[in-house]
């Protein structure tokens, strides 16, 4: 079998379970750039994300945080998180228990966070964010 012909039979086993796409996902995702804190959607099934995102080295925040000696905020460390972790894997879910065209209706809400950091982000850094399926229930 080709190569064309796998991707054909791979777009079509996809669709005929409903899951969308890491692509498909990403462009559902509400935050957009320059507040989009994902550049790409490594892994996805039901169970699990990791997702990836490299930290600009002119992003606007490091002008004030800290000039001269520049770090990325905690709290953007935190909505990358939910970005990936709940929003993009909560679409993703979603799609698979209703429709990809209800995603668009959903309004996601981040609620609550316990987090240790253990290191700095700098400019240029490269972030990985993994999300593992807690509960899905309730369209939640």
């Amino acid at each position: 079998m080709s190569t064309e012909a796998c991707t054909v039979a791979e777009e079509n086993r996809v669709a005929a379970d409903g899951a969308l796409q890491p692509e498909e996902v990403l462009a559902l995702v509400p935050q957009q750039p320059p507040f989009r804190f994902i550049d790409e959607i490594i892994e996805l099934d039901p169970e699990h994300i990791v997702a990836q995102y490299v930290f600009p080295e002119d992003a606007d925040f490091y002008r004030g945080h800290f000039p001269g000696r520049p770090i990325t905020p905690g709290v953007i460390l935190i909505e990358a998180m939910a970005q990936a972790g709940v929003v993009a894997f909560g679409i993703y879910l979603y799609a698979l228990e209703f429709s990809a065209q209800e995603v668009e209706s959903m309004l996601t809400v981040f609620t609550d966070a316990s987090v240790d950091f253990s290191g700095q982000v700098l400019p240029g850094d490269r972030v990985t964010t993994t999300g593992r399926l807690k509960f899905f229930r309730r369209k939640k």
